[in-house]
């Protein structure tokens, strides 16, 4: 291959890039989406993640502030039914006074 044709292959692998580019934006884009919006923040701060130090800033902001968590769907068991008790702590029974010889191994 000589250097002539080294732009025409450039230029024909450039819209696999472009389309590779767009996916993985896509799909760097959808999580952060579902996280601001479940914490209570505008779900368009997802694009600052392409912004250089915003990005690093936004995701600071987001993990030390008070989210405002989004409502649980309608029919979510909110405790648990009266057939299935929520589990409790019993702590261990105290050991029995006397004396008490280790067993033999």
């Amino acid at each position: 291959m000589d250097n002539q044709q080294i732009p025409q292959h450039f230029f024909m692998l450039l819209p696999f890039f472009f389309t590779f580019v767009a996916v993985f934006s896509v799909i760097m884009v959808i999580p952060y989406w579902q996280i601001f919006k479940k914490a209570g923040f505008t779900p368009w701060l997802a694009l600052l993640m392409f912004v250089p130090l915003a990005n690093i800033i936004i995701l600071y902001v987001v993990a030390f502030s008070q989210w405002r968590v989004a409502p649980l769907p309608v029919g979510y068991p909110t405790s648990y039914p009266a057939q299935y008790p929520a589990p409790t702590y019993q702590p261990p029974a105290p050991p029995p006074s006397g004396d008490v010889t280790p067993p033999s191994v």
